[in-house]
């Protein structure tokens, strides 16, 4: 792959880590686009639900990621970006924990990540890119100047993801989160198609009992924007 002059934050790491919301906060203050590649993955399996495509039914899966009409948009707040697919905000419903699930089975399909791979390096453009996601910097973008692997333990992100749940009115179970959390990691660790892994030059950065400001200094600071 050529080398781009334009520059790549790469954010990777485990659900419930806070990428997204470090990725955000990030790509404002630097004034850079912003590449929410788990959400491509979530809306290949919501546009494969909507269409009747089964997750086994591999060529189908295909043709539902490479044909996906998607865009991403901040939301005049600086609140979370704004998923749109075909037209319709699904930014609630892709955020969902069965949203979550059936895009971990989608993406450990080989073929479906080829689909969507370009699409992701499309995103780097002038003046630079926050690219969130699991593989960002160990295949999207191998060549990023800054690669950052932000992780959390597994009963940390269970305990944010049920207060995320919790305010917004919906009934949950905490150990079941907590179950489902593990069994996503062992899935996205251990499946064929790019594991869930730091890149070998990656700085790892633990959010564990760290504030959202704090997580995002110790990002900054890696990546020189102190």
């Amino acid at each position: 792959m050529t080398q781009s002059p334009v520059p790549v934050i790469t954010i990777d790491g485990p659900s419930g880590a806070g990428k997204g919301t470090v990725t955000q906060m990030l790509a404002r203050r630097l004034g850079w686009h912003l590449l929410d590649s788990g959400a491509l993955y979530r809306l290949t399996a919501l546009a494969a639900v909507r269409q009747g495509v089964p997750f086994d039914d591999e060529p189908g899966l295909v043709r539902v990621a490479a044909s996906l009409d998607v865009r991403f948009e901040p939301t005049p707040a600086g609140g979370p970006v704004r998923v749109i697919l075909a037209g319709e905000d699904v930014t609630a419903e892709v955020r969902t924990e069965s949203a979550g699930d059936n895009a971990s089975k989608v993406a450990v399909i080989q073929a479906v990540r080829d689909a969507l791979l370009q699409r992701q390096r499309d995103f780097r453009q002038a003046p630079g890119l926050v690219a969130d996601g699991r593989d960002m910097g160990t295949v999207v973008f191998p060549d990023a100047p800054t690669k950052i692997f932000l992780t959390a333990s597994a009963e940390e992100r269970a305990q944010r993801r049920y207060r995320q749940l919790k305010d917004a009115g919906l009934s949950v179970n905490i150990d079941a989160l907590l179950d489902e959390i593990r069994a996503r990691d062992d899935r996205d660790m251990n499946r064929s198609a790019a594991p869930l892994k730091p890149a070998d030059d990656a700085q790892v950065i633990d959010s564990t009992g760290l504030g959202i400001e704090e997580v995002l200094g110790k990002v900054m600071a890696a990546a020189g924007q102190a």
